[in-house]
């Protein structure tokens, strides 16, 4: 004779997954844990993983292609490779630093007394962080810039989606969005321990917050984005542009009392890239010692952009490719203008022609700059309203992002910095 069906229970096995009691009752917690994280956040984090949890495997297995393969690195390379090595053995950490963000690490160590010997053509807001980040790690400030960057990019996600909501006026469509700016072309940046995700975190948070007129809290961080990058007081420009367009582009008197009125934080952005100014006045004696540690570093001089876009298309083949990267940004944005509308169309034409301006030496990092031009992925949700172009364009962004992230692994120095 048989024994009649045994209780589930009897062998510790719960009866609706076959596991261990035990366990079943530790995977119901965690479905409850995240049924309680709010949607969009359900969303970001997704995104966030995926890109991280992809990147770091196409990393990692593209490095180990290269190992003993002809000029990969480069000569000028191997010094590179071996700064990597000490920060950290483990490649899915290290390969995310590179130049500026071996230079970064360097500021965020240097004491404040004394001269100031890293130069002056960083601005302080990434490596001052660190600093501050690295208290808890027990000092390790490379550590620290990767972690900020890699929390400004979770921050980055949330501020798109929200933003997108606003604007495209549907969750599908602002989702589109933000996952366009995770598959744009160099958006694997936004990982590494450079100021890509600090930047667009901090200036997505300020179109956020102005769309909802809450201005004081725009002036807040626009300080913050005024002291992360050269281009970061621009954005006063769009923004200000978003005040103007709450209120119809009115000039009257009375109008104009108003935009004083509830407008003044506008004025903490530029004051952040003027701290700036006071520390190389403090430090250097000089107010724009940035700007002469940028012409004698890198050859840097403000000029027209169209020539340099000329210049670009016609010289150096490696350079005619990122120029054209930039021309494709433009005729984006121009294309998408009238759902745009005007202050996202400036802030776009702002990203992509400052780099330009500083001339022949921006060729090398200019598809590094595109990636703060955001606009491009609200006209791209807009088109892409069709499962099988959504599905398409992904595709198309994502082999042109893998193929770039080899190269900039293997040969950075001689395409993307």
């Amino acid at each position: 004779m048989t024994d009649g069906p045994r209780d589930a229970a009897a062998d510790g096995r719960a009866p609706a997954t076959g596991l261990p009691a035990r366990w079943d009752r530790l995977l119901g917690h965690a479905g409850d844990l995240v049924a309680r994280v709010p949607e969009r956040w359900r969303y970001v984090l997704a995104v966030f993983v995926g890109a991280k949890v992809v990147l770091s495997l196409v990393g990692v297995i593209a490095l180990a292609a290269w190992d003993g393969a002809p000029a990969a690195p480069p000569a000028d390379e191997i010094n590179t490779r071996l700064d990597q090595t000490e920060i950290s053995p483990h490649r899915w950490i290290s390969m995310w630093f590179a130049w500026d963000a071996l230079i970064y690490d360097g500021l965020s160590r240097q004491p404040l007394t004394g001269e100031w010997k890293g130069g002056f053509g960083f601005p302080l807001l990434y490596p001052f962080l660190a600093r501050v980040v690295a208290v808890p790690l027990g000092g390790n400030t490379a550590l620290a810039l990767l972690l900020i960057s890699n929390v400004a990019f979770l921050l980055l996600l949330y501020y798109a989606l929200r933003l997108g909501e606003t604007l495209l006026g549907d969750d599908a469509a602002a989702r589109r969005f933000t996952r366009y700016l995770v598959l744009l072309p160099t958006a694997f940046l936004f990982q590494a321990a450079l100021t890509e995700s600090l930047f667009l975190c901090l200036a997505l948070a300020t179109f956020h917050y102005a769309e909802r007129g809450r201005w004081v809290t725009v002036g807040v961080v626009g300080y913050f984005l005024g002291l992360s990058r050269s281009v970061g007081f621009l954005v006063v420009v769009p923004l200000a542009l978003v005040l103007l367009r709450q209120h119809r582009y009115r000039l009257d008197p009375r109008s104009l009392w108003t935009y004083v009125r509830t407008g003044w934080p506008l004025l903490l952005i530029p004051a952040g890239w003027l701290t700036f100014m006071a520390f190389c006045r403090w430090k250097g004696g000089d107010w724009f010692a940035y700007k002469h540690a940028q012409e004698k570093g890198w050859g840097i001089v403000v000029q027209n952009p169209l020539p340099v876009i000329r210049n670009g298309l016609t010289g150096d083949h490696r350079d005619a490719v990122r120029v054209w990267f930039a021309v494709a940004v433009l005729a984006v944005v121009v294309a998408g203008f009238r759902r745009l509308g005007l202050p996202y169309f400036v802030y776009a034409v702002l990203m992509v022609l400052a780099p330009l301006s500083m001339g022949p030496p921006v060729y090398k990092s200019l598809l590094r700059y595109l990636i703060a031009a955001f606009p491009v992925g609200l006209v791209l949700a807009r088109w892409a309203r069709n499962a099988t172009a959504d599905a398409w364009l992904s595709a198309s962004l994502g082999l042109v992002q893998g193929a770039l992230f080899v190269v900039w692994l293997a040969y950075w120095t001689h395409f993307i910095i």
